[in-house]
């Protein structure tokens, strides 16, 4: 399951590493840190800061990617329900009663 915060990921600094799902993100920034010759050698995923690929790799990996669909579906949503919001907004509003008298 991709969701299961137990499942095992390979570390991309060190193959040798497996670490829980959960418990990934920090391995990488600490892994990263022992391992620089290979991180800058890796480029990050724009759509997911856990993918790290090889540089030579990450417009494959862009296109193929998983969490790009959920990143179109957020802006997707987000935009209709921006657009939606100014329509209601500006055609439910209405100038309040004008009480002075400027005469």
């Amino acid at each position: 399951d991709v969701f299961d915060p137990e499942r095992l990921i390979e570390c991309p600094y060190n193959k040798h590493h497996r670490i829980r799902a959960c418990r990934f993100p920090y391995h990488l920034v600490k892994c990263m840190k022992s391992h620089p010759e290979v991180a800058k050698e890796l480029a990050t995923c724009p759509f997911n800061a856990r993918h790290l690929v090889p540089q030579a790799d990450l417009s494959d990996h862009v296109m193929k990617c998983d969490d790009k669909g959920f990143i179109e579906q957020d802006i997707v949503h987000q935009s209709c329900g921006f657009q939606r919001e100014q329509t209601n907004t500006a055609s439910t509003w209405q100038a309040p009663p004008c009480e002075e008298d400027w005469d």
